[in-house]
Protein backbone atom coordinates (compact mmCIF):
# COMPACT_ATOMS: atom_id res chain seq x y z
CA UNK A 1 0.00 0.00 0.00
CA UNK A 2 1.60 3.45 -0.60
CA UNK A 3 1.78 5.94 1.98
CA UNK A 4 -1.28 8.68 0.93
CA UNK A 5 -3.17 4.55 1.28
CA UNK A 6 -2.03 3.91 4.54
CA UNK A 7 -2.65 7.69 5.64
CA UNK A 8 -6.26 7.46 4.06
CA UNK A 9 -7.12 4.12 5.95
CA UNK A 10 -6.15 6.06 9.04
CA UNK A 11 -8.39 9.21 8.47
CA UNK A 12 -11.39 6.64 7.44
CA UNK A 13 -10.82 4.50 10.32
CA UNK A 14 -12.01 7.59 12.79
CA UNK A 15 -8.97 7.45 14.91
CA UNK A 16 -10.84 6.06 17.67
CA UNK A 17 -8.08 4.10 19.35
CA UNK A 18 -5.54 6.84 19.52
CA UNK A 19 -8.12 9.39 21.89
CA UNK A 20 -6.57 8.55 25.04
CA UNK A 21 -7.95 11.04 27.92
CA UNK A 22 -4.81 13.15 27.67
CA UNK A 23 -4.75 13.38 24.24
CA UNK A 24 -8.43 14.14 24.74
CA UNK A 25 -7.67 16.98 26.87
CA UNK A 26 -5.04 17.85 24.67
CA UNK A 27 -7.86 18.91 22.40
CA UNK A 28 -9.28 20.90 24.10
CA UNK A 29 -6.63 22.81 25.09
CA UNK A 30 -5.43 23.59 21.63
CA UNK A 31 -9.01 24.23 20.32
CA UNK A 32 -9.63 26.82 23.44
CA UNK A 33 -5.50 28.20 22.25
CA UNK A 34 -6.91 28.17 18.48
CA UNK A 35 -9.65 29.97 19.37
CA UNK A 36 -8.62 32.72 21.73
CA UNK A 37 -6.12 33.44 18.14
CA UNK A 38 -8.86 33.28 15.63
CA UNK A 39 -10.89 36.23 17.89
CA UNK A 40 -7.41 38.00 18.41
CA UNK A 41 -6.79 37.54 14.56
CA UNK A 42 -10.37 40.09 14.24
CA UNK A 43 -7.71 43.29 15.57
CA UNK A 44 -4.91 43.77 13.11
CA UNK A 45 -5.43 45.34 10.20
CA UNK A 46 -4.86 42.48 7.98
CA UNK A 47 -7.74 40.66 10.27
CA UNK A 48 -10.05 43.90 9.01
CA UNK A 49 -8.85 43.60 5.56
CA UNK A 50 -9.98 39.66 5.85
CA UNK A 51 -13.17 40.73 7.18
CA UNK A 52 -13.86 43.37 4.57
CA UNK A 53 -13.36 40.81 1.58
CA UNK A 54 -15.25 37.99 3.01
CA UNK A 55 -18.02 40.00 2.43
CA UNK A 56 -17.38 39.71 -1.33
CA UNK A 57 -17.40 35.99 -1.30
CA UNK A 58 -20.70 33.31 -1.13
CA UNK A 59 -21.32 32.71 1.97
CA UNK A 60 -20.89 29.14 3.34
CA UNK A 61 -18.19 26.79 4.52
CA UNK A 62 -15.40 27.50 1.75
CA UNK A 63 -15.84 30.83 2.86
CA UNK A 64 -15.66 30.05 6.72
CA UNK A 65 -12.74 28.13 6.36
CA UNK A 66 -10.78 30.63 4.17
CA UNK A 67 -11.38 33.79 6.25
CA UNK A 68 -11.51 31.85 9.68
CA UNK A 69 -8.16 29.49 9.25
CA UNK A 70 -6.29 32.78 7.82
CA UNK A 71 -7.27 34.95 11.31
CA UNK A 72 -5.66 33.03 13.73
CA UNK A 73 -2.63 32.05 11.64
CA UNK A 74 -1.90 35.75 11.23
CA UNK A 75 -1.64 36.42 14.77
CA UNK A 76 1.73 34.20 15.61
CA UNK A 77 0.19 33.44 19.06
CA UNK A 78 -0.88 30.57 17.36
CA UNK A 79 0.31 26.96 18.43
CA UNK A 80 3.26 24.77 16.80
CA UNK A 81 4.94 21.32 16.08
CA UNK A 82 8.83 22.43 16.07
CA UNK A 83 10.06 19.17 14.64
CA UNK A 84 8.10 19.67 11.50
CA UNK A 85 7.80 23.39 11.53
CA UNK A 86 4.06 23.86 11.10
CA UNK A 87 1.29 25.63 12.94
CA UNK A 88 -1.68 23.18 12.97
CA UNK A 89 -4.07 24.67 15.37
CA UNK A 90 -4.62 27.27 13.15
CA UNK A 91 -5.70 25.54 9.94
CA UNK A 92 -7.22 22.62 11.60
CA UNK A 93 -9.72 23.63 13.98
CA UNK A 94 -11.20 26.30 12.38
CA UNK A 95 -11.28 24.24 9.11
CA UNK A 96 -12.89 21.33 11.41
CA UNK A 97 -15.27 23.78 13.63
CA UNK A 98 -16.32 25.53 10.09
CA UNK A 99 -17.07 21.92 8.19
CA UNK A 100 -18.93 20.32 11.63
CA UNK A 101 -20.94 23.58 11.62
CA UNK A 102 -21.79 22.46 7.88
CA UNK A 103 -23.09 18.71 9.02
CA UNK A 104 -25.78 18.43 10.92
CA UNK A 105 -25.10 15.08 11.76
CA UNK A 106 -21.68 16.18 13.42
CA UNK A 107 -21.23 15.24 17.00
CA UNK A 108 -18.47 15.50 19.87
CA UNK A 109 -16.89 12.26 18.72
CA UNK A 110 -17.16 13.10 15.28
CA UNK A 111 -15.12 16.27 15.89
CA UNK A 112 -12.79 14.98 18.25
CA UNK A 113 -11.34 12.75 16.15
CA UNK A 114 -11.39 15.16 13.01
CA UNK A 115 -9.24 17.53 14.85
CA UNK A 116 -6.72 14.55 15.86
CA UNK A 117 -6.62 13.34 12.12
CA UNK A 118 -5.96 16.71 11.12
CA UNK A 119 -3.40 17.50 13.35
CA UNK A 120 -1.71 13.91 12.70
CA UNK A 121 -1.72 14.55 9.11
CA UNK A 122 -0.19 18.47 8.88
CA UNK A 123 2.25 17.40 11.81
CA UNK A 124 3.33 14.01 10.32
CA UNK A 125 3.61 15.42 6.35
CA UNK A 126 5.46 18.56 7.67
CA UNK A 127 8.38 16.11 9.31
CA UNK A 128 8.35 13.99 6.31
CA UNK A 129 9.05 16.99 4.19
CA UNK A 130 12.00 18.06 6.57
CA UNK A 131 9.58 21.58 7.48
CA UNK A 132 12.17 22.83 9.97
CA UNK A 133 14.94 22.98 7.32
CA UNK A 134 13.48 23.43 3.84
CA UNK A 135 11.32 26.46 5.02
CA UNK A 136 14.93 28.25 5.05
CA UNK A 137 14.94 27.20 0.81
CA UNK A 138 11.36 29.33 0.99
CA UNK A 139 9.25 26.46 1.43
CA UNK A 140 6.73 27.17 4.03
CA UNK A 141 5.59 24.09 5.88
CA UNK A 142 2.14 25.27 6.94
CA UNK A 143 1.50 26.30 3.36
CA UNK A 144 2.29 22.85 1.99
CA UNK A 145 0.72 20.77 4.56
CA UNK A 146 -2.25 22.79 5.52
CA UNK A 147 -5.05 21.17 2.68
CA UNK A 148 -3.89 17.65 3.51
CA UNK A 149 -4.14 18.06 7.30
CA UNK A 150 -7.62 19.52 6.47
CA UNK A 151 -8.65 16.55 3.84
CA UNK A 152 -7.88 14.53 6.39
CA UNK A 153 -9.81 16.16 8.99
CA UNK A 154 -13.00 16.53 6.45
CA UNK A 155 -12.21 13.13 5.68
CA UNK A 156 -13.83 11.69 8.97
CA UNK A 157 -16.49 14.51 9.30
CA UNK A 158 -17.95 13.17 5.88
CA UNK A 159 -17.77 9.97 6.58
CA UNK A 160 -14.97 9.05 3.26
CA UNK A 161 -14.15 5.58 2.73
CA UNK A 162 -10.71 4.78 2.93
CA UNK A 163 -10.25 5.22 -0.70
CA UNK A 164 -11.78 8.12 -0.91
CA UNK A 165 -9.95 9.16 1.87
CA UNK A 166 -6.58 8.69 0.29
CA UNK A 167 -7.53 10.25 -2.77
CA UNK A 168 -8.65 13.09 -0.92
CA UNK A 169 -5.12 13.19 0.54
CA UNK A 170 -3.41 13.10 -2.85
CA UNK A 171 -5.82 15.81 -4.37
CA UNK A 172 -5.07 18.38 -1.50
CA UNK A 173 -0.97 17.29 -2.66
CA UNK A 174 -1.87 18.60 -6.11
CA UNK A 175 -3.91 21.69 -4.85
CA UNK A 176 -0.80 22.51 -2.38
CA UNK A 177 1.55 25.29 -2.71
CA UNK A 178 4.89 26.00 -1.22
CA UNK A 179 5.36 29.46 -0.63
CA UNK A 180 4.32 32.87 -0.78
CA UNK A 181 7.11 34.45 -1.99
CA UNK A 182 7.92 37.94 -0.51
CA UNK A 183 5.67 38.80 2.74
CA UNK A 184 7.04 42.22 4.16
CA UNK A 185 4.42 44.28 1.95
CA UNK A 186 1.67 46.45 3.70
CA UNK A 187 -1.38 44.04 1.93
CA UNK A 188 0.64 40.83 1.86
CA UNK A 189 -0.66 37.64 0.14
CA UNK A 190 0.64 35.26 3.09
CA UNK A 191 -2.94 35.09 4.91
CA UNK A 192 -4.81 34.64 1.30
CA UNK A 193 -2.97 31.65 0.76
CA UNK A 194 -3.05 30.55 4.23
CA UNK A 195 -6.55 30.53 3.79
CA UNK A 196 -7.00 29.14 0.44
CA UNK A 197 -4.77 26.11 1.83
CA UNK A 198 -7.14 25.13 4.04
CA UNK A 199 -10.15 25.30 1.94
CA UNK A 200 -8.69 23.55 -0.34
CA UNK A 201 -8.47 20.39 1.43
CA UNK A 202 -12.11 20.51 1.61
CA UNK A 203 -12.53 20.71 -1.48
CA UNK A 204 -10.01 17.94 -2.06
CA UNK A 205 -12.53 15.82 0.23
CA UNK A 206 -15.46 16.68 -1.62
CA UNK A 207 -14.11 16.25 -5.26
CA UNK A 208 -12.97 12.75 -3.72
CA UNK A 209 -16.92 11.99 -2.18
CA UNK A 210 -17.94 12.92 -6.10
CA UNK A 211 -15.38 10.55 -7.67
CA UNK A 212 -12.15 12.33 -8.32
CA UNK A 213 -9.28 10.48 -7.73
CA UNK A 214 -5.58 11.20 -8.47
CA UNK A 215 -1.68 10.03 -7.97
CA UNK A 216 -1.44 7.63 -4.46
CA UNK A 217 2.03 7.28 -5.25
CA UNK A 218 2.81 11.20 -4.91
CA UNK A 219 5.11 10.76 -2.18
CA UNK A 220 6.29 6.86 -2.94
CA UNK A 221 7.45 8.29 -6.44
CA UNK A 222 9.58 10.60 -8.12
CA UNK A 223 7.32 13.89 -8.08
CA UNK A 224 8.92 15.52 -4.13
CA UNK A 225 12.25 14.73 -5.12
CA UNK A 226 11.79 15.99 -8.97
CA UNK A 227 9.87 19.20 -7.91
CA UNK A 228 10.64 20.36 -4.62
CA UNK A 229 14.23 18.57 -4.37
CA UNK A 230 12.69 16.79 -0.87
CA UNK A 231 12.91 13.01 -0.66
CA UNK A 232 10.06 12.30 1.96
CA UNK A 233 10.59 10.34 4.97
CA UNK A 234 8.19 8.37 4.34
CA UNK A 235 8.64 6.78 8.54
CA UNK A 236 8.05 10.09 9.69
CA UNK A 237 4.87 10.20 8.14
CA UNK A 238 2.95 6.79 8.82
CA UNK A 239 5.21 5.41 11.58
CA UNK A 240 3.12 4.34 14.60
CA UNK A 241 0.41 5.90 13.23
CA UNK A 242 -2.60 5.37 15.14
CA UNK A 243 -0.38 4.07 17.65
CA UNK A 244 1.10 7.28 18.95
CA UNK A 245 -0.25 11.03 18.63
CA UNK A 246 1.85 13.66 17.33
CA UNK A 247 -0.53 16.03 19.35
CA UNK A 248 1.77 15.47 22.44
CA UNK A 249 4.60 17.18 20.44
CA UNK A 250 2.71 20.20 19.44
CA UNK A 251 3.72 23.41 21.54
CA UNK A 252 1.52 26.62 22.63
CA UNK A 253 3.07 29.64 22.18
CA UNK A 254 3.67 31.53 25.98
CA UNK A 255 3.07 35.27 23.76
CA UNK A 256 3.07 36.73 20.36
CA UNK A 257 6.37 36.71 18.19
CA UNK A 258 7.91 33.88 15.83
CA UNK A 259 9.00 30.93 17.53
CA UNK A 260 12.12 31.28 16.50
CA UNK A 261 12.75 34.49 18.82
CA UNK A 262 11.12 32.59 21.72
CA UNK A 263 14.28 30.54 23.24
CA UNK A 264 17.05 33.46 23.44
CA UNK A 265 13.62 35.64 24.36
CA UNK A 266 12.63 33.46 27.42
CA UNK A 267 16.37 32.94 28.42
CA UNK A 268 17.07 36.52 28.58
CA UNK A 269 13.76 37.14 30.83
CA UNK A 270 15.18 34.29 33.18
CA UNK A 271 18.36 36.05 33.23
CA UNK A 272 17.05 38.79 34.35
CA UNK A 273 14.35 37.39 36.77
CA UNK A 274 17.50 37.25 39.07
CA UNK A 275 17.27 40.14 40.43
CA UNK A 276 20.26 41.74 38.21
CA UNK A 277 20.20 45.69 37.81
CA UNK A 278 18.18 45.95 34.81
CA UNK A 279 19.15 49.70 34.18
CA UNK A 280 22.76 48.71 33.82
CA UNK A 281 22.76 46.17 31.12
CA UNK A 282 25.43 47.54 28.36
CA UNK A 283 25.40 44.14 26.55
CA UNK A 284 23.24 41.03 25.40
CA UNK A 285 24.86 38.71 23.12
CA UNK A 286 21.82 35.92 22.00
CA UNK A 287 23.43 32.84 20.24
CA UNK A 288 20.62 30.78 17.93
CA UNK A 289 20.71 28.04 15.75
CA UNK A 290 22.61 28.61 12.49
CA UNK A 291 19.30 28.29 10.27
CA UNK A 292 17.62 30.82 12.14
CA UNK A 293 20.03 34.25 11.84
CA UNK A 294 18.50 35.38 8.73
CA UNK A 295 15.12 35.43 10.22
CA UNK A 296 15.44 37.06 13.51
CA UNK A 297 18.72 39.23 12.95
CA UNK A 298 17.13 42.31 11.94
CA UNK A 299 15.67 45.99 12.62
CA UNK A 300 12.29 46.43 12.71
CA UNK A 301 10.23 49.26 10.43
CA UNK A 302 7.33 50.92 11.22
CA UNK A 303 3.79 49.94 10.26
CA UNK A 304 5.15 46.56 9.67
CA UNK A 305 3.86 44.37 12.32
CA UNK A 306 5.47 41.20 11.05
CA UNK A 307 9.09 42.97 11.48
CA UNK A 308 8.57 43.47 15.15
CA UNK A 309 7.46 39.35 15.27
CA UNK A 310 10.32 38.20 13.68
CA UNK A 311 13.18 40.79 15.15
CA UNK A 312 15.18 38.91 18.22
CA UNK A 313 16.73 42.38 19.22
CA UNK A 314 13.37 43.73 19.22
CA UNK A 315 11.76 40.89 21.70
CA UNK A 316 14.56 40.93 23.56
CA UNK A 317 14.03 45.08 24.14
CA UNK A 318 10.21 44.44 24.52
CA UNK A 319 10.79 41.47 27.62
CA UNK A 320 12.42 44.54 29.58
CA UNK A 321 11.02 48.33 28.45
CA UNK A 322 8.16 47.16 27.36
CA UNK A 323 6.61 43.83 28.14
CA UNK A 324 3.07 44.31 28.09
CA UNK A 325 3.90 44.08 24.15
CA UNK A 326 3.71 40.32 24.78
CA UNK A 327 -0.22 40.26 24.02
CA UNK A 328 0.06 42.63 21.54
CA UNK A 329 -0.94 41.15 18.36
CA UNK A 330 -1.62 44.50 16.29
CA UNK A 331 2.29 45.99 17.27
CA UNK A 332 0.36 49.42 16.24
CA UNK A 333 1.96 51.51 18.34
CA UNK A 334 5.59 53.62 16.87
CA UNK A 335 8.62 52.10 18.58
CA UNK A 336 9.91 53.97 21.20
CA UNK A 337 13.12 55.65 21.41
CA UNK A 338 13.62 53.29 25.03
CA UNK A 339 13.06 50.11 22.71
CA UNK A 340 15.28 51.31 19.78
CA UNK A 341 18.15 52.20 22.10
CA UNK A 342 17.70 48.87 24.05
CA UNK A 343 17.63 46.82 20.58
CA UNK A 344 21.60 48.69 19.56
CA UNK A 345 22.31 46.75 22.72
CA UNK A 346 21.45 43.13 21.35
CA UNK A 347 23.95 41.04 19.38
CA UNK A 348 22.47 37.86 17.56
CA UNK A 349 25.06 35.10 17.07
CA UNK A 350 24.71 31.85 14.98
CA UNK A 351 26.06 28.80 17.20
CA UNK A 352 26.30 25.33 15.62
CA UNK A 353 26.33 23.68 18.80
CA UNK A 354 22.79 24.88 19.62
CA UNK A 355 21.55 22.56 16.90
CA UNK A 356 21.74 19.63 19.70
CA UNK A 357 18.29 18.03 19.47
CA UNK A 358 17.18 20.23 16.66
CA UNK A 359 14.11 20.45 15.48
CA UNK A 360 12.77 18.69 18.39
CA UNK A 361 13.85 21.48 20.54
CA UNK A 362 15.02 24.69 19.13
CA UNK A 363 17.84 25.95 22.45
CA UNK A 364 19.58 29.64 22.58
CA UNK A 365 22.05 30.85 24.59
CA UNK A 366 22.13 34.30 26.14
CA UNK A 367 24.30 36.50 27.55
CA UNK A 368 24.32 40.04 29.45
CA UNK A 369 26.39 42.42 30.89
CA UNK A 370 25.56 43.94 33.25
CA UNK A 371 27.43 46.16 36.35
CA UNK A 372 30.65 45.08 34.77
CA UNK A 373 29.39 41.15 35.56
CA UNK A 374 28.43 38.69 32.36
CA UNK A 375 25.65 36.71 33.24
CA UNK A 376 24.83 33.28 30.79
CA UNK A 377 21.82 31.17 30.58
CA UNK A 378 20.88 28.05 28.38
CA UNK A 379 17.69 26.76 27.30
CA UNK A 380 16.25 24.33 25.24
CA UNK A 381 12.33 24.55 26.39
CA UNK A 382 10.39 27.47 26.67
CA UNK A 383 6.85 27.30 28.54
CA UNK A 384 4.02 26.20 26.62
CA UNK A 385 6.74 23.21 24.97
CA UNK A 386 5.93 20.14 25.74
CA UNK A 387 8.87 19.34 28.12
CA UNK A 388 7.56 22.93 30.09
CA UNK A 389 3.76 21.90 29.39
CA UNK A 390 0.94 24.37 29.69
CA UNK A 391 -2.47 23.52 31.75
CA UNK A 392 -5.81 24.42 31.14
CA UNK A 393 -5.44 27.38 33.53
CA UNK A 394 -2.42 28.57 31.07
CA UNK A 395 -4.60 28.84 28.05
CA UNK A 396 -7.60 30.36 29.88
CA UNK A 397 -4.94 33.03 31.27
CA UNK A 398 -3.47 33.57 27.87
CA UNK A 399 -7.42 33.40 26.39
CA UNK A 400 -8.38 36.24 28.21
CA UNK A 401 -5.20 38.45 27.87
CA UNK A 402 -5.79 38.13 24.22
CA UNK A 403 -9.58 38.46 24.05
CA UNK A 404 -11.18 40.13 26.70
CA UNK A 405 -10.34 43.50 24.91
CA UNK A 406 -12.19 42.28 22.25
CA UNK A 407 -15.08 40.55 23.31
CA UNK A 408 -15.04 40.98 27.32
CA UNK A 409 -14.00 38.51 30.13
CA UNK A 410 -17.37 37.38 30.67
CA UNK A 411 -17.99 36.63 26.89
CA UNK A 412 -14.53 34.32 26.68
CA UNK A 413 -15.99 32.33 30.26
CA UNK A 414 -18.66 31.57 28.03
CA UNK A 415 -16.37 30.68 24.99
CA UNK A 416 -14.02 28.65 27.23
CA UNK A 417 -17.33 26.57 28.57
CA UNK A 418 -18.37 26.53 24.80
CA UNK A 419 -15.90 24.78 23.59
CA UNK A 420 -15.65 21.88 26.53
CA UNK A 421 -19.25 21.32 26.10
CA UNK A 422 -19.18 20.50 22.95
CA UNK A 423 -15.75 18.20 23.14
CA UNK A 424 -17.31 16.59 25.76
CA UNK A 425 -20.87 16.16 23.43
CA UNK A 426 -22.95 18.46 25.93
CA UNK A 427 -23.70 20.20 22.90
CA UNK A 428 -23.35 20.46 18.60
CA UNK A 429 -20.63 22.09 16.81
CA UNK A 430 -22.79 23.83 15.29
CA UNK A 431 -23.77 26.02 18.55
CA UNK A 432 -19.87 26.74 19.68
CA UNK A 433 -19.76 27.73 15.25
CA UNK A 434 -22.58 30.34 16.19
CA UNK A 435 -20.97 31.41 19.14
CA UNK A 436 -17.47 32.28 17.35
CA UNK A 437 -19.20 34.12 14.44
CA UNK A 438 -20.57 36.44 16.53
CA UNK A 439 -17.32 36.81 18.60
CA UNK A 440 -15.55 37.46 15.10
CA UNK A 441 -18.23 39.64 13.41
Amino acid sequence: MTALGTFGAFAAARVRGSITPDVQELIKLHTLDTVAAWIAGTRTPEGKRLLAYRTRLDPGVHADISINCALARLTEIDDIHLPSMTTPGAFIVPAALSIAASLPQSDARALCEAILAGYEAMTRLGAALDGPRVLYRGIWPSYACAAFGVAAAAARLMDLTPDEAAHALALALNLSGAGVGQHGAATTARWLAAGSAARNGLQAAQAAQAGFTADLSLLDGRFFPGVYAITPDLAALTGGLGERSTLTEVAFKPWCAARQTMAATQAFKEIIAREIDVDGITAVEAAVPPLFLRMVDHDVAEHDRLSRLTSLPYQIAAAVVAPELAFDVVQADEVSPALHAFMAKVKVLPDETLMEGFPAQWRARVRVEAGGTWHEHLIAQIPGDPGRPFAEADVTEKFHRLADEIVGADRVDELCTAVAAVLEGHAAPMQLFGALSRAVG
